[in-house]
């Protein structure tokens, strides 16, 4: 079969009425960048659905990359046909007869061009009977078949599909704004960008380097899985922060039963002031709730009195096995294991206080000149951009 476009449903940006139009046109964008590297392809963005002209394109590897780009609920591949009867029976006894272990069908016509002279359910039967009639030990099944033939009579023209396969859902990166992803390298993190990111956030990414105590390849490990975000549809940019001599500091001077919650809320402090830099409206944690000392209820309070801004976590009701099967599923955890620290590793008091106070919190803070550390960190930051590309092309490479 000779299939030359692939058919993309929009899933739940179908809904979204009169904004139907901004995620829709978001969705295009995305999906010509990630796939720029088939020149021959064209995007057609219509109301309620996509269509990508493969224009002799293999469509395999075009598939299995747009199975990654959210906003997409589902996609077939489909053989465009004139409006004609005749010449819809002829392309899909050829799909029927080319498509392996096929022994029941059911046909389902969608009929949105009213011109066409047979109605839906008349033409199911007409084009049933037909399939029947030229092969043989096929039978209808209507409620479970193996094979259902669509048959979509549009203005233009017809679009046959059959097999359905499902996208990843959620909105297009970019239609929901921007968030700052605090990414320490663990597997909680990169978990929480790519659900954010699948709500249509476009992320850039903030991580806490505290060399001597952590390595060089601590901060290629974050470099690694801001790569697999980026394959998500979008670039990642990176502010690497160095964090030891503050991180220091704080294990200097502040009661080590508060100096964790010290040290989260001036990762707050910094992460907020770059944020601001950047255009950016959110910060996302990898937090959930009960997990270690940090993420008490009482611990998050203290934390977030330090930032105006709203902190997004979409792990704080998942317990670690269920954050596990996602990073494993978005292919994240074995580059999450490696087994070089973060700075959250560095300096961990003995017995953190799970229930810190805020007024004491305040009081510790209050006796210590923090202002100029920030300062200096913030003149000092490195940012390091991450281009969906980069994983794009070796992407197509494997897959040409």
């Amino acid at each position: 079969m000779q299939y030359d476009h692939i058919v993309i449903r929009y899933g739940e940006l179908g809904l979204k009425g009169r904004n139907r139009k901004i995620f829709t046109t978001q969705l295009a964008k995305n999906v010509r960048k990630v796939l720029r590297h088939f020149p021959a392809i064209k995007v057609d963005k219509l109301r309620d659905r996509m269509y990508i002209v493969l224009n002799g394109e293999n469509p395999e590897p075009i598939m299995e990359i747009c199975q990654k780009i959210f906003g997409i609920q589902n996609m077939s591949l489909a053989v465009k046909v004139a409006n004609d009867p005749e010449r819809i029976k002829e392309e899909a006894l050829q799909l029927l007869r080319e498509t392996e272990n096929v022994q029941t069908f059911k046909v389902t016509t969608k009929r949105s061009n009213k011109e066409f002279p047979i109605g839906s359910q008349e033409f199911n039967q007409v084009l049933g009977g037909h399939l029947l009639v030229n092969t043989d030990d096929i039978s209808v099944d209507v409620h479970h078949p193996d094979l259902e033939i669509t048959v979509d009579i549009r203005a233009e023209a017809t679009y046959l599909t059959s097999r359905k396969i499902p996208g990843a859902g959620g909105l297009p990166v970019g239609s929901s704004g921007k968030s700052l992803l605090l990414l320490s390298g663990g597997i909680d993190s990169p978990v929480a960008g790519y659900l954010t990111m699948k709500r249509g956030v476009q992320l850039e990414a903030i991580h806490f380097h505290s060399p001597p105590y952590t390595s060089e390849r601590a901060k290629e490990k974050v470099v690694d899985l801001a790569e697999k975000l980026a394959s998500y549809g979008h670039s990642v940019k990176i502010h690497v922060v160095p964090f030891t001599a503050l991180q220091q500091k704080i294990h200097r001077e502040i009661p080590h039963g508060y100096s964790m919650t010290v040290m989260r809320r001036m990762m707050m402090r910094i992460s907020e002031r770059v944020a601001e830099r950047n255009g950016i409206l959110s910060l996302v944690t990898g937090e959930s709730l009960g997990q270690v000392a940090s993420q008490t209820m009482e611990s998050m309070h203290a934390i977030n009195a330090v930032t105006n801004f709203p902190i997004i976590r979409p792990l704080v009701a998942m317990d670690k096995d269920e954050i596990i099967s996602i990073s494993e599923a978005i292919d994240m955890y074995d580059i999450s294991i490696r087994p070089f620290e973060d700075c959250c590793t560095v300096f961990v008091p003995k017995q953190p206080k799970t229930k810190p106070r805020l007024e004491k919190v305040e009081q510790f803070e209050g006796n210590i000149a923090f202002d100029q550390d920030i300062e200096e960190i913030l003149d000092t930051i490195e940012t390091i951009e991450v281009e969906a590309s980069d994983q794009s092309e070796q992407q197509v490479d494997d897959l040409l």
